[in-house]
């Protein structure tokens, strides 16, 4: 069993070696709309983490770190990116504005959406398969990806600017102890980075997106803690109910242990992860995005 155990921590630490990370790219190089200064706090970007080329499968997952809109959480962006290398994923963590830097919606949204038309149109340059790429959140990193997920739209044909051009709709979506309500259940660290102070009854209802899916909202995978006192469960369980209500597949994973914050519970090369990690992978097989051993 040792030895089994060494030649599997052998192999996924040489997975991680040879994958490639790659320097942030600006999600628009000529200036983000609406930029409030030139500072990096003002440059959304994306870093590309592709797999080793033997065991890359073409997908390709965007992923925003969690941090209430108000930093960003790197063991839930670079750790998340390694572990789906592992298993074949190339990973685009995202630098989206905050509302810590005097950013509010839909700036955040504007990012995630130019960051998922920016893995289409250069799916070639990558390797990956325009048609397989999902969104993945933690946190508040989690309600912007549930925000994609009920908000996205099919592109602009016409545009100028190609990556434009390209939609927006994710092909799947991970969504770890999420922030989705801005209701009764919300986080309001995260609300408030968001929206400001005061927003306006519709702005949160339309940001509230266990209200927003309809049966075009792509398949997610949902987990959360029973554990958690950041961010309650109910906004994993009342998306779950609006995902089945409308039909769209999902799987959901209540664990009773684990604090909000969790990530994977390991570092690299991710030989004790969490449980959710496990099952997820197990989903992505399902959904083609990771292949069968």
């Amino acid at each position: 069993m040792k030895t089994t155990t060494a030649l599997v921590l052998l192999a996924a630490c040489s997975l991680l070696a040879r994958a490639e990370i790659q320097s942030p790219l600006p999600l628009w190089p000529d200036g983000a709309p609406g930029a409030l200064g030139t500072s990096s706090n003002d440059v959304p970007s994306l870093t590309p983490h592709l797999p080793e080329p033997a065991v890359a499968t073409g997908s390709a997952i965007v992923v925003c770190p969690g941090g209430g809109y108000g930093m960003l959480a790197d063991h839930e962006g670079r750790d998340y990116a390694l572990w789906l290398n592992q298993q074949g994923v190339a990973a685009f963590v995202l630098r989206y504005r905050l509302g810590s830097h005097g950013y509010r919606h839909p700036a955040m949204l504007h990012d995630a959406a130019r960051a998922v038309r920016l893995v289409r149109a250069k799916a070639g340059d990558w390797k990956v398969d325009p048609k397989r790429v999902g969104i993945m959140g933690s946190s508040a990193g989690g309600h912007l990806a549930s925000t994609l997920l009920t908000h996205f739209d099919a592109g602009k044909p016409d545009a100028d600017d190609p990556i434009e051009r390209q939609s927006s709709r994710p092909d799947l979506g991970i969504l770890c102890y999420a922030v989705i309500s801005l209701g009764q259940h919300t986080h309001q660290g995260s609300k408030h980075n968001l929206l400001g102070k005061d927003p306006s009854p519709d702005l949160v209802r339309l940001l509230s997106n266990e209200l927003q899916v309809t049966k075009n909202t792509p398949p997610c995978f949902v987990w959360h803690t029973w554990e958690d006192t950041a961010v309650d469960v109910e906004n994993s369980l009342d998306f779950a109910a609006a995902l089945r209500q409308h039909q769209v597949p999902f799987d959901l994973h209540i664990y009773q242990k684990g604090a909000h914050g969790i990530g994977l519970q390991d570092k690299p090369p991710f030989a004790n992860v969490h449980p959710w990690a496990r099952d997820c992978l197990f989903w992505l097989k399902a959904q083609g995005f990771v292949n069968e051993p």
